[in-house]
């Protein structure tokens, strides 16, 4: 944190100041004017974080072109000479340098012991672009970008509805990141709002690069799970959707990923083209999406238990047709297995950390020929590649790329379990997960409702999504 000093009433020692304080960094410029009341004034800004044609037209040619019969101050500039509509007063080094950092310009004029900050932020800003996160085919194809005010321009572009609510908090003792609550009045509990303030507000972190920062910091309640408390997406049409349910949206300036609390499980399994095609199509994408989940956590997990110790459960076909392809393997199926999905989740990550226009033909050509290698070279069967494959491509059917990673890393423990107790043991181990589940709150909200505790109100858009006309809500 800066000292807390207030300013001079002699303009070369604010100016001295403030050098000191920012280092005689060469992107921070410092210009002197001499306007026609004679008065020396001073303009201080960071090169690259305003925009220095604005700059120009707005606040220097106006000090400049001022009437010589007025002397320039303050307030005067404030009232009548700056053509900019963000002006503050600031009369402590603290608070100018965090104006100056944060994208404004700084008026010293000599002798006042008070400057004027003038907004004006000149920093690039992405264009706003398809999502790239949970991209659908039929629905709106924008998405959030790193500008905080721009993201929340979005949902209010879509709600349009004057209770809407934005309350605005700073974060991180070195980063200082600008954070923003959005809810709407009297949906949102105001309890659960307030909460949210004070525990943002008292955030001991140095600094806030992205949500999960946040997200980790709030999650007070559950810190033993693994499982994402918070529900986090760039596309403004599920934030909207979500302060119009009575939820708090949390925008992080810097990201293009809103998070939203409180966040149940069926939430990570929904997709925003739900509600955009039909009720049927919508309802059976849900429940083949609950089967991928299923295979993805169970698959390699069975095939286990069952070659293991339940072979009798096994059709005799099939298990002669196993145990033949299975002759010239030297490892046993759970190792076998787990040979196979680290080897997958190499390729995952290798696809994703290489350039996009050749990480997906890298992760595809990969899969195939280390496969089909393996196959040959007798590591492991044809079926154990099948039962992978299917597993690797069931996760990719989940929309929440932060829900796929508890699954994907439960899915070792579950093997393991397999390959010691069996079946018994994956049953014993599956309902230890639903309790796990059943005893999450996400900010006082049961994770698993409406399933558990089950609420029949609710049912209307938790797996199944029932037609509008039934009094079900929208997306």
């Amino acid at each position: 944190m800066h000292q807390t000093v207030e300013f001079f009433e002699t303009l070369q020692k604010n100016l001295e100041g403030l050098r000191e304080l920012l280092g005689n960094s060469s992107d921070v410029v410092f210009r002197q004017l001499l306007p026609s009341g004679h008065t020396q004034v001073a303009i201080v800004y960071i090169e690259g974080l305003i925009d220095s044609q604005r700059l120009q037209q707005d606040v220097i040619r106006p000090i400049l072109e001022a009437s010589s019969d007025e002397k320039a101050t303050p307030s005067r500039l404030k009232d009548a000479v700056i053509n900019v509509g963000s002006l503050s007063s600031v009369t402590t080094y603290e608070d100018t340098c965090d104006g100056l950092l944060s994208g404004q310009a700084l008026i010293l004029i000599d002798g006042y012991a008070e400057g004027v900050l003038v907004s004006v932020p000149g920093l690039e800003e992405r264009a706003i672009a398809e999502s790239k996160a949970h991209p659908i085919i039929r629905g709106p194809q924008d998405s959030f970008t790193e500008a905080i005010r721009t993201n929340t321009s979005l949902v209010r572009h879509r709600v349009k509805d004057a209770r809407v609510r934005v309350h605005s908090i700073q974060a991180g003792g070195k980063t200082k990141t600008d954070l923003a609550l959005m809810y709407m009045h009297g949906l949102a509990d105001q309890l659960l709002v307030s909460e949210l303030i004070e525990r943002l507000s008292n955030l001991r972190v140095d600094r806030v690069l992205e949500g999960e920062y946040i997200e980790e910091t709030l999650n007070k309640d559950n810190k033993l799970t693994i499982f994402p408390m918070m529900y986090n997406t760039d596309r403004p049409d599920t934030i909207a959707a979500g302060v119009l349910e009575g939820r708090i949206a949390l925008f992080i300036d810097g990201t293009p990923f809103v998070l939203l609390a409180p966040t149940l499980f069926v939430d990570f399994l929904q997709s925003a083209e739900d509600n955009y095609q039909s009720y049927l199509y919508g309802s059976v994408t849900r429940l083949l999406r609950y089967l991928c989940l299923l295979i993805c956590l169970l698959a390699p997990a069975l095939y286990i238990a069952l070659t293991t110790y339940h072979q009798d459960l096994i059709p005799t076909v099939l298990l002669l047709n196993l145990m033949a392809q299975r002759e010239g393997v030297p490892f046993p199926a759970f190792l076998e297995a787990l040979i196979m999905e680290v080897v997958f989740e190499i390729l995952r990550e290798a696809g994703l950390r290489m350039p996009r226009t050749i990480g997906q033909a890298v992760s595809i050509v990969g899969s195939i020929v280390i496969g089909q290698a393996a196959v040959e070279a007798g590591i492991v069967s044809t079926v154990m590649v099948v039962v992978v494959a299917i597993t690797a491509i069931s996760s990719f059917a989940i929309p929440s790329y932060s829900m796929s990673i508890p699954i994907r890393m439960l899915r070792f423990g579950f093997m393991a379990i397999a390959s010691t107790l069996g079946i018994y043991g994956l049953t014993v181990a599956f309902i230890m997960l639903v309790v796990h589940l059943s005893g999450l709150h996400s900010f006082g909200i049961p994770y698993l409702s409406p399933f558990a505790p089950f609420k029949a109100r609710k049912q209307a858009d938790a797996i199944l999504r029932f037609p509008y006309h039934s009094g079900a809500k929208g997306p």
